[in-house]
C-alpha cells in the first residue's frame, strides 16, 4: 500500500464517549489504512474500542495501526481484554 493509501490522525488523551462522534468521524474520511498516533492517549473507553475495533474489522489487516501508542493505551486495551496487536501495536 502507497502513501496516498493512509490517512494519518491524532487520537484525543481522553477516548470516552463525548470522544466517540470525532473519533467515528476520524475514522470514516479515510478510504485506505488508517494510522492513528496514540502517543497522547491516557484513557480508553468502551465506546472509542469498539469503533477502532469495527474500523480495524471493516479495513481488513492492517487496516487500523496505531502508532506510538502511549503506555496507558496499552494497559487499557489489556483491561478491556483486547490483544494490543489486533491493531498493530507491537510491544
Amino acid at each position: 500500500m502507497g502513501m496516498s493509501d493512509e490517512t494519518a490522525i491524532t487520537l484525543e488523551a481522553r477516548l470516552d464517549l463525548q470522544a466517540a462522534k470525532d473519533l467515528k468521524d476520524d475514522l470514516s474520511i479515510g478510504r485506505g489504512a488508517i494510522v492513528a498516533d496514540g502517543s497522547e492517549v491516557t484513557f480508553l473507553g468502551g465506546q472509542c474500542l469498539q469503533l477502532l475495533l469495527a474500523a480495524a474489522n471493516t479495513y481488513g489487516n492492517g487496516g487500523v495501526k496505531i502508532e506510538n501508542a502511549s503506555e496507558e493505551f496499552v494497559d487499557c486495551l489489556r483491561t478491556l481484554g483486547v490483544d494490543p496487536s489486533i491493531l498493530g501495536i507491537s510491544e
